[in-house]
């Protein structure tokens, strides 16, 4: 028995020296494994003491002191070593995480606003700066308020399967921001004065098309409004946007929400008129589409029209960023090449 105790004891010494010879900071957790293998319920010297009653009756007192005098070494020695465990751990972490302040600062990259986003931006900063107030639409829209409500007719082509992305026969993508329009005008009496903005999706893919692009539509509905309206509107747009050179024109067109509609350009931002390549030598530039609001969309919202009148616009931003930027192919704005997107943040260091 006496030799059980003394080889329990050197086994002990052992294990305990092994834990202590990893470089780890998981030595308190290895010694608490340890102490448990050894002084543990189920332990070597739990089944020592149990192993006491195959001893003599006489000499019972003595292993028993014995024994206890293993236990109360085994438990100074795990105490001591988890002391010294916890010194190690902390001085392997701070090893670990200390820093070098002599050595170079690592720069991180800063990110920047894509060229969409500045656009848009500058687009709500121009129209709020004219009186008006952004109102944001949902993306899902019924064939109600992206048709029907906009006097655009059963048998228009837009309605077709192949240039529209319908969800079921009554749920659709938005094809134009001017489904909000609608909204806002059910809900407000005039004097309105609108932005919607946001992403709106066709069945469409080019150089100059997308299937999702961004649109901002302007609606004002008030008395006594005009083209007049809409033109002096357009043409301090303009100036703000480009410089204060540029010159606008009206085409007419057709849309079925504005009666009339014009289609409206400017004068080449890049030639100033006189000829290139992007105007393709034309000197103007188509922009966005106009006109006065067609009295069916008035009467629709309930908005009486011998009262008031009013007139709407829409553009494309990326099309207003092709032409300020000078980029010859709408599907660059979604490659998210970095090499072309840190383009417009240099000069504010936003590379």
């Amino acid at each position: 028995m006496q030799k059980k105790i003394a080889t329990l004891k050197e086994e002990i010494q052992i294990e305990v020296q092994k834990v202590f010879l990893q470089e780890n900071e998981n030595l308190r957790q290895k010694l608490f494994e340890l102490k448990m293998q050894f002084l543990g319920k189920t332990g070597k010297l739990t089944d020592l003491l149990k192993s006491m009653k195959d001893v003599a009756p006489e000499l019972r007192p003595e292993m028993g002191k014995y024994v206890n005098e293993l236990r109360d070494y085994a438990e100074k020695l795990f105490a001591e070593k988890e002391r010294l465990a916890r010194e190690k751990e902390m001085a392997l972490r701070y090893e670990r995480e200390k820093i070098d302040i002599t050595a170079p600062a690592i720069f991180q990259k800063k990110g920047g606003l894509h060229p969409i986003t500045l656009i848009q931006n500058e687009l709500i900063a121009i129209f709020t700066g004219f009186g008006f107030t952004v109102f944001d639409s949902t993306e899902f829209e019924t064939d109600y308020y992206n048709f029907q409500a906009l006097n655009i007719p059963e048998d228009h082509p837009s309605r077709d399967m192949q240039d529209t992305f319908f969800i079921h026969k009554n749920l659709l993508l938005r094809s134009q921001t001017s489904a909000g329009q609608v909204h806002v005008m059910e809900q407000q009496l005039p004097p309105i004065k609108i932005l919607t903005t946001g992403r709106v999706y066709r069945s469409d893919s080019d150089a100059t098309h997308s299937p999702m692009f961004h649109q901002m539509e302007g609606l004002v509905v008030d008395k006594n409004i005009t083209l007049c309206d809409l033109k002096g509107l357009l043409d301090a747009f303009a100036k703000r946007m480009f410089d204060c050179n540029t010159k606008t024109r009206l085409r007419p067109s057709y849309f079925p929400f504005t009666e009339p509609s014009v289609e409206v350009d400017l004068s080449c931002v890049h030639c100033h008129g006189k000829g290139c390549k992007i105007c393709k030598n034309t000197g103007w530039i188509e922009i966005l589409g106009a006109g006065m609001v067609n009295e069916r969309v008035l009467q629709t919202c309930k908005i009486d029209t011998a009262k008031y009148s009013g007139f709407a616009f829409g553009l494309g931003i990326e099309r207003i960023a092709m032409i300020k930027y000078g980029i010859p192919d709408i599907r660059l704005f979604f490659e998210n090449d970095i090499r072309f997107l840190k383009q417009f943040n240099s000069a504010k260091g936003e590379k």
